[in-house]
């Protein structure tokens, strides 16, 4: 890589290219905590434009909310040295990275919260996993575009070098997303339901009571909502009415706007 490549490697970038080099255990281990890193000062800025100061500070910030403390900045260290080892930086800016000392001179982790685990039904967690793999495929393709664009050195005019980069960006984000929802993810109950209540998963046909339209509605966990598809929240207003009450009942919903009534006209439960 040229001095000049060098010198405009992104945070972003040398993240992308540090995880890849890791064991899948390592990689898993490593990368909440790195991409905290990038996203705290940005995966566009400049490798090279960091300083002592700005390093050390991210220590003091992170103590006050993080959970497992020490390890976490021993990932981030392992990080910096990569990168002064691909001489990314001009020196290994992961000495600055001191754990902050407790009244008894050792480090003290916050106490550990759990993760909220995370509402899927089965057919959004197969959904989900087929776009994380897809993605995955990508990845290296678009690592292959910047490289290809780097090799022209008029960084200021290079547009395919910067759109690349961009896009690589927005995958690594959109791939720590699908990995942490996957990994926390709970499968809800979606076997044949015997009841004739509305249950999360089901699709409804109702009859809007004010305007005389007949409305088709899936229930779905929050991160599966699609609009466009006439796929609802179960925690929104309409969901929460909705759920547990039976064919021919009638609901009401007060939003903003006003007072919806709706009857339910037939429940498809998944199958």
């Amino acid at each position: 890589m040229s001095k000049e490549a060098v010198e405009k490697i992104t945070l972003g970038e040398a993240a992308s290219r540090f995880l890849m080099q890791l064991s899948a255990p390592e990689k898993e281990k490593s990368q909440p905590e790195v991409t905290r890193f990038v996203r705290w000062y940005g995966a566009e800025r400049a490798l090279s434009s960091f300083t002592a100061p700005e390093i050390a500070n991210y220590a003091e910030r992170l103590s006050l909310s993080d959970t497992d403390y020490v390890k976490k900045l021993e990932i981030v260290r392992a990080f910096l040295a990569y990168a002064k080892k691909e001489k990314w930086s001009a020196s290994n800016l992961g000495v600055h990275l001191k754990a902050r000392k407790g009244k008894g001179g050792t480090a003290v982790p916050q106490k550990q919260v759990p993760r909220e685990a995370v509402s899927l039904t089965r057919r959004g967690y197969e959904e989900l996993k087929a776009e994380l793999e897809e993605l995955k495929k990508k990845r290296p393709l678009i690592i292959e575009d910047i490289r290809r664009a780097a090799a022209d050195k008029d960084f200021r005019e290079n547009a395919p070098l910067h759109a690349a980069k961009e896009q690589l960006g927005h995958l690594e984000g959109r791939i720590i997303e699908l990995e942490e929802t996957l990994k926390y993810a709970r499968i809800i109950d979606d076997t044949p339901k015997s009841s004739a209540k509305v249950g999360i998963g089901d699709s409804l046909i109702l009859l809007d009571l004010n305007s005389g339209e007949e409305i088709h509605y899936t229930i779905v966990p929050p991160r599966e909502v699609d609009p466009l598809q006439g796929k609802i929240s179960s925690v929104s207003p309409i969901g929460k009415a909705l759920i547990g009450r039976g064919e021919e009942e009638t609901v009401e919903v007060v939003v903003p706007a006003g007072k919806l009534r709706y009857r339910i006209k037939r429940i498809e439960h998944k199958s």
